[in-house]
């Protein structure tokens, strides 16, 4: 009986002690107004996204930013941030749509990513390829990110705007490519088309050798493809939080569009040099633009409406099921009209 006694009162200081921890641990991401300081996220390594320049300019203030692994796409960053494995997270508005739409209920609040005659996604084949038009593709392997997202809809509109039906569309292959290596897999011939943005798609264009079938700003003009997004949930319980990053981000967007390009390039070298892991800053010199369409981040109307209409009449929505203003916000912008 002494035994057991014993037994039990250690279990009750070790649990004590665990919860103390615990607490403790929990208090610390807390500020003085009872909100989130620390926010959880992912990035890819050998970039820099708005958040994180946002934060390296010092324009998050108290808010800090906590790296928890690297982004394979949009979708699972939803996946992510719904469950609370992450704070925040950014994805194609399109994606955003189809997921709020099957009620995950998350919320747009500034601008992550877009594309613009500088920083644009472009659909590339090898230079002696025989595609030339949509028709070609018929029956060849495109490679994608990831599916669900900005790359697989560019891709069905090109499609689409170029007279395919359905059934030839659907002889398309789309496969998943990593980011990181989507260039030497088309170079290996082991897929016929691939998407490449930003960084990658002009060290792939340097290197020669390839030749572009079509972009996404062909399609769609100059847009804002990707928000920034955290949980209604969250949102309520830490709107302090949320306000000073939407507000670190959107000056951070400006600082981008407004600072000379040598200079953007050699802050992004200093923030990746500054990390752990050894991440190459080689890449870094490819950098163009912030992509960005709107002045701050601030989220236009246009940039959900395009996909939303895109959805109701592919047949994936219904008219009316999701509407415009459950799905973005700018109130915690500064620079929103």
């Amino acid at each position: 009986m002494k035994k057991n006694w014993l037994f039990l009162l250690i279990l009750g200081a070790i649990t004590a002690i665990l919860a103390a921890c615990s607490s403790s641990d929990a208090a610390e991401t807390k500020g003085e107004n009872g909100q989130d300081q620390v926010l959880q996220y992912q990035s890819l390594p050998g970039s820099v996204y708005p958040a994180e320049l946002a934060e390296a300019l010092g324009y998050l203030g108290d808010v800090k930013l906590e790296k928890v692994g690297d982004m394979v796409g949009g979708p699972e960053m939803i996946q992510l941030t719904a469950t609370g494995e992450i704070d925040f997270g950014q994805a194609f508005n399109g994606a955003l749509i189809k997921s709020y739409a099957q009620g995950v209920k998350i919320k747009s609040v500034v601008g992550a990513y877009g594309s613009d005659e500088n920083t644009f996604i472009g659909y590339y084949t090898l230079e002696d390829s025989e595609i030339k038009t949509a028709k070609d593709l018929i029956g060849k392997k495109v490679g994608v990110n990831i599916l669900g997202a900005h790359s697989e809809f560019a891709v069905k509109q090109f499609l689409r705007d170029n007279g395919l039906t359905e059934d030839e569309i659907k002889q398309v292959e789309l496969v998943v490519v990593p980011y990181g290596s989507a260039e030497q897999i088309l170079r290996a011939g082991q897929i016929d088309v691939v998407n490449l943005s930003g960084i990658s798609k002009d060290r792939a264009l340097e290197n020669g050798g390839i030749r572009p079938v079509f972009k996404d700003i062909d399609l769609f003009g100059e847009f804002t493809a990707g928000e920034y997004f955290f949980t209604e949930k969250y949102i309520e319980e830490n709107p302090d939080t949320v306000k000073t990053f939407v507000e670190g981000v959107a000056k951070a967007i400006e600082w981008a569009r407004t600072t000379p390009r040598e200079e953007v390039i050699a802050k992004f070298e200093e923030i990746v040099s500054g990390r752990e892991g050894n991440e190459t800053t080689d890449n870094l010199k490819y950098w163009k633009s912030i992509g960005i369409a709107e002045e701050g981040g601030q989220i236009a109307e246009k940039e959900f409406q395009v996909w939303l209409d895109w959805l109701v009449e592919s047949g994936d929505l219904e008219e009316g099921q999701v509407k415009l203003e459950d799905l973005y916000t700018n109130e915690f912008n500064p620079y929103a009209k």
